[in-house]
């Protein structure tokens, strides 16, 4: 990854299930993580945010100087976000495309981290499939406790020019060292750029 520039983005689950998660702080926890991410090759340090459960918010973006108290001043104390409803994937990827291909149009690469536990809707598939040719890699990231039926056979999704995501599953990330959790997010990453420059989906 040496010299790979890229935009960073995090999309989090606040489904009712995440409920506790948010509570005992384990979601400031991988806000805080995914940014040390960011810092290390995004275009200008900052991690792109959005949350979401039957709806979907952009939350302002985070950097290495304000990422203290991140998700209680943005999430919980914040009124204008829905939370703890039902979960449904598509409309907040179909964000995620619009902004980085038509709001914010740009020859580099993104790398979104998706964080979700569990039960994601199977239209999923198809938004994958459809942003295959987009420059962006999804990295979904499976904690708590549930399957993930859908989001483990990722790599065995067909109709796609290039493989453009992948699946982990971290059942206690306080309890995973810096080194194991970013040797898992960034496994596939390098991969799919020489697969996507080849493919002419990215620039070389």
């Amino acid at each position: 990854m040496t010299g790979v520039m890229a935009r960073v983005g995090l999309v989090l689950d606040i489904s009712g299930s995440m409920r506790t998660l948010y509570k005992n702080g384990t979601v400031q926890e991988v806000v805080e993580r995914i940014l040390a991410v960011a810092c290390q090759f995004d275009d200008n340090a900052t991690l792109d945010i959005w949350i979401y459960d039957n709806e979907f918010s952009r939350l302002p973006s985070a950097t290495e100087s304000d990422f203290e108290g991140y998700v209680q001043k943005h999430v919980m104390t914040n009124q204008r976000i829905h939370k703890f409803g039902y979960n449904n994937e598509p409309p907040v990827m179909l964000d995620v495309i619009r902004k980085y291909t038509v709001e914010e149009s740009s020859p580099l690469p993104v790398f979104i981290v998706f964080i979700n536990d569990g039960g994601v809707v199977k239209p999923i598939k198809k938004v994958i499939t459809e942003a295959a040719v987009q420059p962006i890699f999804w990295q979904f990231v499976g904690i708590g406790h549930a399957d993930f039926e859908v989001l483990r056979k990722l790599d065995e999704m067909e109709g796609r020019v290039v493989d453009n995501a992948n699946f982990i599953y971290i059942e206690d990330i306080a309890r995973v060292s810096d080194e194991a959790l970013y040797g898992m997010l960034l496994n596939e990453f390098p991969v799919w750029l020489k697969e996507a420059a080849k493919q002419r989906i990215i620039r070389p």
